[in-house]
C-alpha cells in the first residue's frame, strides 16, 4: 500500500520513516517485506521550522515493480541513426540498442572527457573551441549545468525508466524519490560516459566529431552525410537547441519548420545564505540542502520568471560561436558554493524578432554579439549590480556578492545591452520580487548576461507518429526540435521516439 503525508523532523532517518509507516499501516516492523520511499520533500511554510514530508510504499508482501517493456526486435535491413548524444539522443539510442537494433549515433562534438578540456580552456583562458564547448558534445548542454531532473511530466512509467537508467549508470539513488532531484555536473559527467558504454555493449556505435552536414532521401532511404555517408530508414534528430547550422541545412532541404517563442534575459547571482534565509528562515543548517526557488511576475512589459535555478552554484560561459557571450548556471552535486544563481527570463515571440523560420535564431545571435562587445572581448560577460540596474547607472561590481563567471565579468549598464522590452520587464519584475519576498533581492546581487539558450527558437514539425511532416523516415526529437524543455522532458521524448521506431506506441 502507499502512504502519503508522513511528516517528520529534519533529523529523521529512513528507519524512522519505516517505523512510522509500519505503525500507520497497522503492521509490526518484523512483518514488513516491502518498504520504499516514493517521495521526499521539504515543508518550509513555517519560517525557521522546516520538516520533511514522505510518501512511501509499504507491505507485508514482496512487491515487484513492473519494468518498462522494451521489446526485442533484432536487426533490420538498416541500422537506425541518432543525430546528437544529449539527453534525448542518449535515451533514444539506449532504447534502440536494448531492442537489438544496433543504432549508430552521430555526435558533432567530443566525448565528455575531451569536451571538458575545451570547456575549461574557455572558462580559464577565454579560448573558445567551436567543437568542444558547453553546448556541443556528449551529454548535451545539460552536462555542464546542474543536472536538474524535475519536470511536470505525467508519464510516470517512462519517468521512472529514465531515472532508473540514470541510477544504473552512476547517478545518485536519491533521484528516485527526491521531490526536486538533481545529479550535479560532476556526477552527471560520469553517468553520461557509463550510458554511452552501455549503448556500445548492446551493439550500438557512438561516433564523435561527426557533424551531419546533409540529409537526402532517395526512394524511402535516407543518405546522411557526416564523417562519411550513411544510409538508414529511421533517423532520430536530437540535435540540441544550439545547432544553428543544422537548422539552416534542414530548412534548405525542405523540412517543415516554424519559429517558436522562447525567452531571454540574464543570470541573477545571490548569496546562498540569503536564499536560505528567505526560504527557510535560517541562513544555514547542517541538515538542510541549499535552498532553491521559483518566482514569476506578470508585468506590463511582459512576464518575468526564474529558470534553471542553481543552488550553491556558478555562472558559466556557455558560448558556442565566435564573438558571442552566452551565460548558463552550473552546480556540483554537493551544491556547496557560496553563491546561488538562476536565469531571470522574459518571453519573446514574433512581435519581438519578426517573421521567418530563423528570425528567432538571428535575435539570439544579435543579443549574444551585443553581450560580447559590452564585455570587452575575450568572452568576458557584461555584469551589473541589481541596485545600479534599477537606478540606470553603470556602477561597479564591488559588493557583498562576488561574480563567479569565468573568464571574467565587466561592469556595464545592461540597459544598453538587453532589448528595451526585456530590460523594462526585468526592472519591473525585480522590483516586484523585492516587495513580495523579504530578503530575496539585494542591491548587491549581480545580473550577468546574456542568457539566450533556455530553449529552442525553432520547431521541426512532426505528426502523431513522431515523423517529420516532410521526411517520414526522420523523427524530430527533444529540445532542439522544439519538443522538450530540460533534461527529463528531453530524455522522455527520446524514449518515446525510440519506441515509435521499434513499432510500439511511445
Amino acid at each position: 500500500m502507499e502512504l502519503h503525508g508522513i511528516v517528520l523532523p529534519l533529523e529523521s532517518t529512513a528507519e524512522d520513516v519505516k517505523k512510522i509507516a509500519a505503525k500507520k499501516a497497522h503492521l509490526d516492523i518484523t512483518q514488513v517485506r516491502t518498504f520504499r520511499i516514493l517521495k521526499e520533500s521539504l515543508d518550509a511554510r513555517k519560517r525557521g521550522e522546516v520538516r520533511k514530508v514522505y510518501s512511501v510504499e509499504i507491505d507485508e508482501k514482496v512487491a515487484s515493480r513492473p519494468a518498462k517493456d522494451i521489446p526485442y526486435v533484432g536487426e533490420r535491413l538498416y541500422r537506425p541513426i541518432v543525430v546528437g548524444f544529449g539527453p534525448a539522443g542518449m535515451l533514444a539510442s539506449y532504447v534502440l540498442a536494448r531492442a537489438g537494433l544496433r543504432p549508430i549515433v552521430l555526435e558533432r562534438g567530443l566525448p565528455i572527457e575531451e569536451r571538458a578540456k575545451g570547456v575549461e580552456a574557455l572558462w580559464e583562458r577565454g579560448v573558445l573551441d567551436p567543437d568542444a564547448n558547453a553546448e556541443y558534445g556528449e551529454g548535451g548542454a545539460g552536462a555542464f549545468s546542474d543536472g536538474k531532473l524535475n519536470s511536470g511530466i505525467k508519464d510516470k512509467e517512462t519517468v521512472d525508466f529514465v531515472l532508473s537508467t540514470f541510477v544504473a549508470c552512476g547517478a545518485p539513488e536519491e533521484i528516485l524519490y527526491r521531490n526536486k532531484p538533481h545529479i550535479g555536473t560532476d556526477k552527471l559527467r560520469t553517468m553520461v560516459r557509463t550510458l554511452r558504454e552501455k549503448v556500445v555493449e548492446l551493439g550500438g556505435e557512438v561516433i564523435f566529431s561527426a557533424k551531419v552536414t546533409d540529409i537526402e532521401e532517395r526512394k524511402g532511404v535516407l543518405r546522411v552525410t557526416a564523417d562519411k555517408t550513411y544510409e538508414t530508414d529511421a533517423l532520430v534528430l536530437a540535435i540540441g537547441h544550439s545547432a544553428r547550422d543544422t537548422y539552416k541545412m534542414l530548412l534548405q532541404r525542405g523540412f517543415s519548420m516554424e519559429s517558436k517563442p522562447f525567452a531571454v534575459g540574464v543570470r541573477i547571482e545571490q548569496l546562498q545564505a540569503d536564499i536560505n534565509e528567505a526560504m527557510y528562515g535560517v541562513r544555514s543548517h547542517s541538515l538542510l540542502p541549499a535552498a532553491d526557488y521559483k518566482v514569476v511576475e506578470h508585468t506590463k512589459a511582459g512576464g518575468v520568471y526564474s529558470f534553471c535555478m542553481c543552488p550553491g552554484g556558478y555562472v558559466v560561459c556557455a558560448s558556442s560561436e565566435e564573438g558571442g557571450v552566452v551565460t548558463n548556471g552550473m552546480s556540483y552535486h554537493a551544491r556547496d558554493g557560496k553563491n546561488a544563481n538562476a536565469a531571470l527570463l522574459v518571453g519573446v515571440d514574433q512581435k519581438d524578432f519578426g517573421e521567418g523560420v530563423l528570425s528567432g535564431v538571428r535575435y539570439q545571435e544579435d543579443l549574444e554579439r551585443a553581450a560580447f562587445l559590452a564585455g570587452g572581448g575575450g568572452y568576458h560577460a557584461p555584469c551589473q549590480r541589481v541596485g545600479d540596474f534599477l537606478c540606470g547607472k553603470k556602477g561597479s561590481l564591488e559588493g557583498r556578492v562576488e561574480p563567479t563567471y569565468k573568464p571574467g565579468a565587466t561592469a556595464v549598464d545592461l540597459s544598453f545591452v538587453l532589448p528595451g522590452r526585456v530590460s523594462e520587464a526585468l526592472k519591473l519584475g525585480l522590483t516586484a520580487f523585492r516587495k513580495k519576498m523579504r530578503g530575496f533581492v539585494h542591491e548587491d546581487d549581480l545580473l550577468t548576461g546574456a542568457e539566450t539558450r533556455s530553449s529552442s527558437p525553432v520547431r521541426i514539425l512532426r505528426n502523431e507518429e513522431r515523423r517529420s511532416l516532410s521526411y517520414p523516415t526522420v523523427y524530430p526529437c527533444g529540445e532542439g526540435c522544439g519538443y522538450a524543455g530540460g533534461i527529463m522532458s528531453a530524455a522522455v521524448d527520446g524514449v518515446n521516439t525510440a519506441l515509435a521506431i521499434i513499432g510500439k506506441k511511445g
